[in-house]
């Protein structure tokens, strides 16, 4: 039979609001009164009811996080940042995948709230207006991480995303190349197409570069996904001399198919990638890559949701982390920063 506090109670020869403060860490309980109900705890093997002191303190110490795929390396990555914090702060995680599906992710909602968590973390690539209202109206605080909410009305972490791109599409145009491809996941998702598109189009213009719709491609973040932006660009009447690549998987997809195809890299284009996953190093050549902090995110996240729930003072709820570009192989030393 399960041991209750009531148990604990009766054989320490106590009452149970002193069980309760033991177990709770008050220091208001004599030293011998302590030691008595810890032995009796212990030989008894008490495990406190998280449930039902969840209903007395109104607090289940759970958070809940969404994210759009844990088997993705980056939101595995995400995640962990999130859990060690979690961890550190006594908070335990539910986990659930959202596939990136606005439908699942406003029932993942409701679902943790059902389960009276205290706070959610939620990371997003569309924060669409419904979720964005259903989040508005959470009766728990709810942080995004990596996610953009544009009203800027959700506590946030993220880095920034136009300027790391603008960076790395200027790299590229540093090292003499007129003809550079913007590769990317869907455009309907916020940062795709409102910051790293935005921002590649604007280091084109104020370097006196032409846009050509040609060479701007959305597939899915995928090795696939980048084998078939190779196989759609190299065929092009005027094909480019180097890509950026949204994601380390596309990057990868795109050498791989140039090289299957007897093109050298970075030799014969050069090879951009935006998230700096452990892809980036395991590859040959290894990925020049745009560093997305993404245990950093997570681990902010956290920490933020934690201020929050402990109301302590938040001086910033829309956390910019900083951001720099890993310089490998797949792109060539820039000449310009050297002179």
């Amino acid at each position: 039979m399960t041991v209750t506090i009531y148990d604990v109670a009766r054989e320490a020869n106590v009452s149970m609001a002193t069980v309760s403060r033991v177990v709770n860490g008050n220091q208001n309980v004599k030293p011998s009164t302590r030691k008595k109900v810890l032995e009796v705890i212990e030989r008894l093997e008490y495990r406190p009811n998280a449930v039902a002191r969840g209903l007395a303190s109104k607090k289940t110490t759970t958070v809940g996080v969404i994210i759009p795929d844990i088997s993705n390396i980056i939101y595995a990555e995400a995640a962990r940042g999130i859990e060690d914090i979690a961890t550190m702060y006594r908070y335990n995680i539910i986990l659930a995948n959202s596939d990136q599906n606005e439908e699942k992710e406003l029932s993942l909602l409701d679902t943790m709230l059902g389960k009276q968590v205290d706070g959610i973390v939620v990371m997003s690539d569309a924060v669409t207006p419904k979720l964005l209202q259903s989040m508005e109206h959470s009766p728990v605080p709810i942080v995004l991480a990596g996610s953009v909410d544009e009203s800027e009305k959700l506590p946030s972490v993220n880095i920034d995303y136009f300027q790391a791109t603008y960076e790395a599409v200027e790299m590229l145009i540093n090292n003499g190349h007129k003809r550079i491809a913007f590769a990317s996941g869907p455009l309907n998702y916020t940062i795709n197409s409102k910051y790293k598109l935005e921002a590649y189009k604007k280091a084109l213009q104020d370097h006196g570069l032409e846009i050509d719709e040609q060479l701007i491609v959305a597939e899915d973040s995928t090795y696939d996904g980048g084998m078939a932006v190779w196989e759609e660009l190299s065929n092009i009447e005027h094909p480019p001399t180097a890509y950026f690549a949204g994601s380390d998987e596309l990057a990868i997809g795109i050498i791989h198919a140039a090289q299957d195809h007897g093109v050298k890299v970075p030799d014969e284009i050069e090879v951009i990638s935006y998230e700096n996953s452990k892809l980036a190093r395991m590859d040959r050549p290894q990925l020049t890559s745009v560093v997305l902090p993404l245990y950093d995110i997570g681990a902010v996240a956290m920490r933020l949701l934690t201020k929050y729930l402990n109301k302590e003072n938040v001086e910033d709820q829309n956390v910019v982390l900083p951001h720099r570009i890993e310089k490998r192989d797949s792109v060539k030393e820039n000449i310009k920063e050297n002179i």
